[in-house]
This record gives structure tokens, sequence and C-alpha cells, in this order.
């Protein structure tokens, strides 16, 4: 399981869980056995033999001599692997984001859309004090006696099922419709923000990245997201966009971007480029999209037909193929 990317496997956990937080918890704890699975193997393998055999001669059984000897002398290697996977959860954590799990994350991957590294810092850094402060909490349970540390372990399921119970926590909506947004989306005034000013829109939203969104839709985790108009998904998944009649969106063009030095040397491709003004709209770009995506035709054949179909392929002049 550590070999897999976090990434892919909290995708592949997506139709089986859904979205939030149980595929984030189910993902980091598979994320957490390796260092603690071996780490919990070595400190028992490296037990004294002859303490091992002194257990047996005072009339220990096998659960006894592993319960009272064993993890008792293996405490602080089985100790060092908790640390180290509660570290690594700490930064895997923050990929939970992607799926609607909430967190820090969303203050990162929000910074990295709108380009805000202030937003950034403020989820990495509070991300990583987390975890320094878990290590150290963990350091003092290591060193702290067998009476304190029995008490701690008891406590230590009530403070997590305490700390997660806002999961729980009545939302206060009225809809019983879920909507995934972009963190993009989610901080503009021509997203979440006009939505609730303008149409009253008064549902549940999670933050959810773009790459997955599409597929917790199709899988009925989601009613409604924030996709694009113009990508191939909507018709593959059989998607509906929504009209916009109070017109908090701006109108959406294709427009071709050239460089400017690019153009300076090839004066005549802004002509060429010009007629294919007004030709390509959002359903025209979602149908192209598709092709490509979906039906696994080369980008080459998708623009050839296309041109074709508006009459303005040319046969190259040089007689190679492409246009």
């Amino acid at each position: 399981m550590q070999t897999i990317p976090s990434i892919a496997l909290l995708g592949f956990l997506i139709p089986i869980l859904g979205i939030g937080p149980i595929p984030a918890i189910t993902a980091l704890f598979l994320y957490a056995l390796l260092p603690v699975i071996r780490n919990t193997y070595t400190g028992i393998n490296g037990v004294d033999p002859g303490v091992k055999e002194a257990a047996v001669a005072m009339g220990m059984t096998g659960w006894q001599r592993l319960i009272r000897v064993d993890l008792v002398l293996a405490f602080p290697v089985i100790m060092a692997g908790i640390r180290t996977a509660t570290v690594i959860n700490v930064g895997v954590g923050t990929l939970a984001a992607y799926i609607a799990a909430g967190g820090l994350g969303e203050f990162i991957f929000g910074g990295i859309a709108l380009n805000n590294t202030n937003m950034i810092l403020a989820g990495a850094i509070p991300a990583a004090l987390l975890a320094i402060l878990l290590d150290f909490l963990l350091s003092l349970l290591q060193r702290a006696g067998n009476r304190s540390r029995r008490v701690t372990l008891g406590l230590l399921p009530l403070v997590l099922l305490g700390l997660s119970s806002f999961y729980v926590l009545p939302l206060g909506y009225s809809s019983r419709l879920l909507a995934g947004f972009t963190p993009e989306f989610m901080g503009r005034r021509d997203g979440d923000i006009g939505l609730r000013a303008v149409y009253g829109l008064n549902v549940r939203t999670v933050v959810i990245s773009d790459a997955v969104m599409y597929k917790a839709i199709f899988n009925k985790k989601l009613d409604v997201i924030s996709g694009y108009s113009t990508d191939g998904r909507l018709k593959a998944y059989d998607l509906i966009t929504l009209d916009d009649d109070k017109k908090i969106f701006p109108p959406y063009y294709a427009a071709p971007l050239v460089r400017s030095a690019t153009m300076e040397k090839y004066p005549e491709l802004a002509p060429v480029l010009n007629m294919l003004a007004g030709k390509i709209n959002d359903s025209i770009m979602t149908d192209l999209n598709f092709r490509v995506e979906y039906l696994n035709q080369s980008p080459e054949q998708v623009a050839r037909d296309f041109l074709a179909a508006h009459g303005l392929y040319r046969e190259p002049r040089d007689g190679k193929k492409g246009s």
C-alpha cells in the first residue's frame, strides 16, 4: 500500500467509500501500516532470547509473554514507528482535501489555484507545526511511566472521538443537495459567493479537486459540481449544464493566445487564426474534447475533421502529412 501514490489511492477509494473523511481516514490508516508493523516486528524480534526463556520458565503462556514482556521491552521501537507514521500522515493528510475531506489542504490547494503564497503558507505552516507537536506529545508518552502510559492510552480514543465529532455535527442546511466545488470556485464572486448572494443558494458545499469531482458526481457521491462547460466528461457522464439566467458568470469565448515574438516572426498567422472567430462555442469544445479524451481519437484528426466541416482545411503546400 505504501508504494501506491497517495493521490491514486484516494481516487481508487471514491467508487468504494465515496468522498469525505471516511476514504481519507482509510487511506491514512493504510499508509500508517508499514512503519508501525515493521517497527513492531523489529522490536519484538529484538528482545533478548534469555528474557523470553526466563518468561517461559516462569510459566507464562505465549500471550502473557507477548503482553507482559515482549511488547513492554519493544515499546520504544514500536513508538518510533508510530511517531514516524504520525509525521508522514500529517503531510499526506493535506492531500485529503482533494476528495472533500477538508483540513489544512484546502488552504494549500486553494493558494495554488489562486497563486496566493500567503494562502499556501496558511496551510503549510500549521501542518508542519502540527506534525512537530504530535511527535513531541508522542515522545512524552514514550518516556512516561507504565501507569501514566496506560491512562493516556485509555483516554486517547475518547480524545480522538471528540476531535473528530465535528464531522457528524448538524450542519444547519435545509437542502439535501451536496455540492462539490474547487478551491478557486469557492473564493470567487463568479462562483460560490455569487451563487449564494444572487441565487440564494443554501446547499452544503465541500471543497474538492477538479481531477476527481467528475468521478464523484458520476458515482452519485455529489449532486452539483463546478464543472467546466467545455469538458468532454460532461458528455461522457451525461451531465447537465445549468443555465445562468441571472448572469453572474462572465461569457466564455475560445481565443487563441500567441506570443508576441511568434506573431512578429510570422505575421501571416493572425489572419489565419481569425478565420476561427465565432466558430467555436461551448458545445463544440465539449464535443471535440469528448472525442479526444473518451473516443481516443487523435487531436490532429479531430482538428482536421472540424476544419474540414467548416471549409477551413487546406492540404499542406509542401505535400507532407498534416495541415
